[in-house]
């Protein structure tokens, strides 16, 4: 009778733990995609106006300019969001910071260099010098220089800044480096105050010296870096300096900004274009390595999967060849996602590039699992969004260098005007994913016909039309003119109706 009892409690206890372990996984952020790992909205949100937003003030620096868009607004405080619009000049410097939220880059011009300082990773670029004795006869080598990798930006890249990892951006190129910043304010790595902040390891940001912009009224903050709060003598002892070199880190006296001109360019260590391919080459061969050996092992990302202090922080999504979904006639998508992209899983945020032909449409569709910030690069679009009333809250047409807030589950329609349009779309999850309206793989494609014609009060003929019209294109749909949409739907159907 005990043994009996035993095996029965020893098959319950297998399945409880069976159970626990499926329970884990579902929930885990990392394999559930409708799960969000953020903090939700502070405050009660009703989205009932969108408004397309441009950069409400700026802050000039001497080699460049930084542009706010409105953070006091409903609209960015009820999604958790903060936008910034950097220009860096030429030999312009963005000094070394950290922020308290996670955030994505998208570089809409130029190209230079930047780093990311991950804490407690080796510096792997190293450069030395011989230094020979006097009778030159023996020689010793030592470090001039040591520091982690420096990564090559240019247009169409995107970049991830994990929350409080410190980093820069030079811009080497001819042209200003143009990058556009979406900071998630809500997201769990934010255990401060329900604002974005910027910690200036060099320089400062005088915000009063601000522009007013659009006759708005501005604020006056002065933001000085991280050291001119700590005491002179205690940050000499600290740093083994002088006096005079600690107040020199302060920058109490440096009008320059946050964007600095180096006057003869900086000289970084960089692999030549050869050493590049063969370390590509190498990091792509070692990767596939690894991603066979994880996915024997485990099918989750844990965090101890990939190389922190080597993983890719940048990606570029301009890319034609990368395009997600390709129609000659219309246009193309292109997505990263935390799949594509590991260090998403750090920020958990993602993004969609959409380059749409003239006249071309986008299917109607609703984000899924997160808010979507929609930026204008070139062209214009005429973008229409519905509330769950129904009501249009959006209706007007976005141009270059505008910004429109789209809110979860709203629904969207766009179409390019004339001249086509390009945008980058950042989204509040790292597996972002949208529920299309029509096209393949959509919700009039999945309804049985008999449902559709029952809920539009039409035939199954022109039910079917709704199905199949659309039925195989994805994402970007040919420009067509509306009878040829769903042939017999306007007084055909009225007649039809009421036999």
């Amino acid at each position: 009778m005990a043994s009996s009892v035993f095996s029965r409690f020893s098959i319950y206890f297998c399945v409880l733990l069976l159970c626990h372990g499926s329970m884990a996984q579902l929930f885990n952020p990392s394999t559930n995609p409708w799960h969000s790992p953020r903090q939700g909205s502070f405050r009660e949100c009703r989205f009932d106006r969108l408004q397309a937003f441009e950069p409400l003030r700026k802050v000039r620096s001497e080699a460049g300019v930084t542009e706010y868009f409105d953070e006091k607004n409903e609209l960015f405080q009820c999604t958790g969001t903060f936008v910034i619009r950097r220009v860096i000049q030429p030999q312009g410097l963005l000094v070394p910071r950290y922020t308290n939220t996670p955030g994505v880059v998208y570089i809409i011009q130029g190209r230079g260099s930047m780093g990311l300082t991950f804490p407690g990773c080796p510096a792997t670029y190293q450069q030395q010098f011989q230094q020979f004795s006097s009778q030159g006869q023996s020689q010793s080598q030592k470090f001039r220089d040591e520091h982690q990798k420096i990564h090559q930006f240019r247009q169409g890249d995107i970049v991830a800044l994990p929350a409080g990892v410190a980093h820069w951006f030079y811009n080497d190129g001819d042209a200003p480096v143009v990058a556009v910043y979406v900071y998630d304010v809500n997201n769990n790595a934010n255990q401060l105050e329900p604002r974005q902040k910027e910690f200036l390891l060099a320089g400062n940001n005088n915000r009063a010296q601000q522009q007013q912009v659009y006759g708005s009224s501005i604020e006056q903050h002065s933001g000085q870096n991280i050291f001119s709060g700590f005491g002179v003598e205690m940050l000499s002892e600290a740093l083994g300096i002088n006096a005079v070199a600690a107040k020199r880190l302060q920058s109490q006296n440096d009008q320059r900004g946050e964007i600095i001109h180096v006057k003869n360019g900086l000289q970084l260590l960089k692999p030549t274009l050869t050493q590049q391919q063969e370390q590509a080459q190498a990091q792509d061969q070692y990767q596939q390595v690894q991603y066979s050996e994880r996915q024997q092992t485990s099918s989750r990302w844990n965090g101890l999967e990939e190389n922190f202090c080597t993983i890719k922080a940048r990606v570029n999504i301009e890319n034609p060849s990368r395009a997600d979904s390709y129609n000659p006639r219309a246009g193309r998508i292109t997505s990263v996602n935390s799949q594509k992209f590991p260090i998403l899983n750090l920020i958990q945020m993602s993004a969609t590039r959409v380059n749409l032909y003239q006249n071309a449409i986008l299917s109607p569709f609703w984000n899924v699992n997160a808010h979507s910030l929609v930026y204008m690069i070139q062209g214009r679009s005429r973008v229409q969004v519905v509330s769950n009333f129904g009501k249009t809250v959006f209706d007007g047409v976005l141009r270059p260098g505008q910004l429109l807030i789209i809110p979860q589950h709203y629904a969207v329609l766009k179409k390019a005007e004339r001249e086509g349009c390009q945008y980058i779309a950042i989204k509040t999850n790292a597996n972002a994913f949208v529920s299309h309206l029509a096209g393949k793989n959509s919700v009039f494609r999945a309804l049985p016909v008999d449902v559709v014609a029952n809920a539009y009060r039409i035939s199954r003929e022109q039910a079917r039309s709704l199905k199949n019209n659309r039925g195989e294109e994805h994402g970007a749909f040919t420009p067509r003119f509306q009878q040829q949409y769903y042939p017999g739907l306007s007084n055909e159907s009225e007649s039809e109706t009421s036999e």
